[in-house]
This record gives structure tokens, C-alpha cells and sequence, in this order.
């Protein structure tokens, strides 16, 4: 079955997934409509949020993306209605959005510091192979 997500920068190294913070854990969306998904891609333009792209995917798949990323996968069902302001937030955005410029930024540090963590490895393993071969030397 298909559910439809919403994408910042599909297609791009940027991309991204529309998710929530709720009660410290993170949330992302599957719209069972394509209304209800085009719907809250517009309540976030209204915000002034990028505008993400409406994209159907396998629900399977995106349960298994979400429950290997340490996600929430949540089902926005059509018709859903909102029993407490919790359920508010998945057929209406929150008032204050993350700064989608910070998360890039985030995304770009986490990048440079595991190409750095990969370099200072490396180094580690030069150092750990040169002090091998002095064992070795004296035996």
C-alpha cells in the first residue's frame, strides 16, 4: 500500500523527510491521501517552511526506513480527526518549525565530522601499524 510523504530537496544530497518532534521522539508522516499530504505541504508553505515535494511511497518500506533510523512512523488515515493537541500537530504543522538552514548546517557538520572521525581513524591506524612493525623489529 502507498502512503505519501513529504520531501525537502527530492532527488538531491540534501533530501530530506518532513518529520516531528513529539515528546522526544521523532515523528514522520504517512498520509494515506495525497489531499490530506498536499494539505500540510501547504500549511508549511503558509509558514514560510520550504516547500516539500508529495511523494508516494511503499508503507512497508518507509516503516522500516523509520524503525531503522530510530523514527516514529505515524499513519495519517483519511478522515482523521485530532483527539488531543498532540494529534493536532499531524494534520496541522506546529507554529514554530525548525530552521531548515540550522538543519542543513547540522547535516553538514555531522558529514564533516565523520569525514574527519574517518581521517583521525586512519591516522590511529598508521600509528598503530608503525608501532607494529617496532614490535616486530625486536623480535
Amino acid at each position: 500500500m502507498a502512503v505519501f510523504v513529504l520531501l525537502f530537496d527530492a532527488g538531491s544530497d540534501q533530501e530530506g523527510i518532513h518529520s516531528l518532534e513529539l515528546n522526544g521522539r521523532t515523528v514522520v508522516l504517512l498520509f494515506e491521501e495525497r489531499d490530506d499530504a498536499d494539505r500540510y505541504a501547504g500549511l508549511l508553505e503558509a509558514q514560510d517552511f520550504p516547500v516539500p515535494t508529495v511523494e508516494p511511497l511503499d508503507r512497508e518500506e518507509m516503516e522500516l526506513f523509520c524503525s531503522e533510523a530510530g523514527y516514529e512512523a505515524r499513519l495519517v488515515t483519511k478522515g482523521f480527526l485530532p483527539e488531543t493537541a498532540e494529534d493536532r500537530l499531524l494534520i496541522a504543522p506546529p507554529e514554530r518549525n525548525m530552521d531548515v538552514a540550522k538543519w542543513q548546517e547540522e547535516n553538514q557538520l555531522q558529514e564533516t565530522n565523520q569525514a574527519q572521525g574517518l581521517d583521525r581513524q586512519g591516522e590511529q591506524d598508521s600509528e598503530l601499524e608503525a608501532f607494529r612493525r617496532k614490535l616486530e623489529g625486536l623480535l
